[in-house]
């Protein structure tokens, strides 16, 4: 039982505090388990007789305690940070409780009872009567949810406790892993293994169980966090490799840059799951090849009230993701500011080959390309979810808003809202063809963003600066469609403040307000602007 004083004394950050030093001490493990591999490697490379082998045969059998090690680790995090969000929104449904006594002459006493203030008399005291009841009810309510999460935290911990005692698993599953297995599939098999048979998976194939959609958050977010210090290290072998190599100059400096921005934006990556302050992170995906692509939520979509997943644009990729983190936790800190009541997770999912210069941009290859993969994540988010279907948004910008709007033509996204923001067009010149109803597809470009400029043709655009130099006007047709802020497209058209084309997630512009209002759900949908 928890009570009315323990809940408003709790500390969720001291809890965010304590996962985060789990997860600093799986990362060291990890660390120096591939310590350990690396100078075995380099003793059996360097002696060729049995005892080279023995040796790295023994790090190799002592390498998989310290991995499901590592595991429980990270697993230890997910947990205590989830309880620190409990906490947070059911503190936040306690303070909300309390403000809403005082204007309804409510008095609360240090148990948490309720009632009304001893100076209401008469026809005000059957009032004041009446707001004690929802006063308290709602106490209650705030109460209840801290300790369904106290009693879930301690049966977790005692599940992983229990797991260790007995032993790591030492051999695979059963049944073999689904190859092109729809996600609704891919859950329903993952769900028919032992706790025993997933730990095992994610231990021995990080790489396939880290991108499987259909596969829960937690343990994506665990196999690919084990994957993390390799990834960077091969990277900056490879590097090492192209230096040494006699291939041209130019080409050198060009593979080297492009390392080294693989590398800074692992490193990025790294940093947010580290943090030991706000939401926790969850690493969904992370493949260092070509410019690099990531998916990472802020908070926990499967366990979330409301998901937003951000598709970003032009010049998106892993070495320039710090922008695109930010925006994403742009969005999840506005939306816990407008509900803390409510647990809302926020998706950067940088999973496609975004366009890096204008003449790629110019046509719909990359975003037609993007549409199965993009599909597949959303069906994946909506079978793996936790009880009642979140709140499910997709949001694009720029090129990513054509991609989003593509998507959703061409192949059907499991969202209930669709989010275009700066967008050259979205493929369609209406929004009854995207597969939800008109009133749930919303778009903002800001009156200076010049991609509201970009006619279907240079030549039209041309024209319009010969013509009328000092007075462009934005274009009701753009580069891949009609302009969805436009009245013709048949959407909702929200508030776009002065910011340029990136403006929108700054603080303070309405356009970020009014994004986390709509990834809150249809109740807040009356105060988008």
């Amino acid at each position: 039982m928890v009570t009315y004083l323990q809940l408003w004394r709790a500390d969720p950050a001291a809890w965010r505090a304590a996962g985060a030093a789990w997860n600093q001490l799986a990362v060291g493990v990890g660390q120096r388990a591939a310590e350990l591999g690396t100078v075995a490697s380099r003793v059996a490379d360097g002696w060729r007789g049995s005892a080279g082998s023995a040796a790295r045969g023994h790090v190799r059998a002592l390498r998989d305690p310290l991995d499901a090690a590592r595991l429980a680790f990270i697993e230890t995090d997910q947990v205590l940070s989830d309880f620190a969000s409990a906490l947070a929104r059911a503190r936040a449904m306690l303070a909300a409780a309390v403000a809403a006594a005082a204007p309804a002459h409510v008095e609360i006493d240090r148990a948490g009872r309720t009632a009304p203030d001893v100076t209401v008399t008469g026809i005000d005291r059957a009032a004041a009567l009446h707001a004690a009841g929802r006063v308290g009810a709602a106490i209650g309510a705030a109460l209840d949810a801290a300790a369904a999460a106290d009693r879930a935290t301690a049966e977790h911990l005692g599940r992983l406790g229990a797991a260790a005692a007995e032993g790591w698993p030492t051999s695979p599953p059963r049944s073999g892993l689904p190859v092109g297995a729809p996600p609704v599939v891919v859950r329903r098999w993952w769900a028919g293994l032992s706790e025993a048979e997933r730990r095992w998976l994610i231990v021995h194939q990080p790489a396939y169980v880290g991108r499987l959609d259909g596969v829960p958050v937690a343990a994506r977010d665990q196999a690919n966090r084990s994957l993390l210090a390799a990834q960077r290290a091969a990277l900056v072998r490879e590097r090492a490799a192209a230096v040494r190599t006699a291939m041209p100059r130019n080409a050198a400096v060009s593979a080297s840059i492009r390392l080294v921005g693989l590398m800074s934006g692992i490193d990025a990556v790294d940093a947010r799951l580290s943090t030991p302050s706000g939401e926790r992170a969850y690493l969904l995906s992370l493949v260092p090849d070509g410019d690099g692509r990531v998916v990472l939520a802020v908070g926990d979509p499967d366990r979330a009230d409301n998901v937003l997943t951000y598709v970003p644009g032009m010049t998106a990729d892993l070495g320039a993701v710090r922008d695109d983190l930010g925006r994403t936790e742009a969005l999840a800190a506005r939306a816990a500011a407008l509900d803390p009541t409510q647990r809302t997770s926020t998706v950067l999912w940088l999973d496609y080959d975004a366009p890096s210069f204008l003449n790629e941009a110019m046509f719909a290859s990359r975003a037609h390309e993007a549409g199965p993969a993009l599909h597949r994540f959303a069906e994946g988010l909506r079978a793996t979810h936790d009880g009642p279907p979140a709140q499910q948004v997709v949001l694009g910008h720029s090129y990513g808003a054509l991609t989003v709007g593509t998507t959703a033509r061409e192949q059907g996204l499991a969202a209930d809202d669709l989010i275009f923001v700066g967008a050259p067009g979205v493929g369609t010149d209406h929004a009854a063809t995207l597969g939800l109803p008109p009133a749930h597809v919303w778009s903002s470009t800001a009156a200076n963003d010049p991609i509201a400029y970009l006619a279907p043709s240079w030549k039209s655009s041309l024209a319009d600066m010969r013509d009328h130099p000092f007075q462009i006007h934005a274009h009701e047709h753009l580069w891949f469609g009609r302009n969805p802020t436009h009245p013709d497209f048949g959407g909702q058209v929200f508030t776009g403040a002065a910011g340029g084309h990136s403006g929108y997630w700054r603080s303070g512009n309405d356009a970020l307000d009014d994004m986390a209002r709509i990834a809150l759900g249809p109740e807040h949908f009356g105060e988008v602007r």
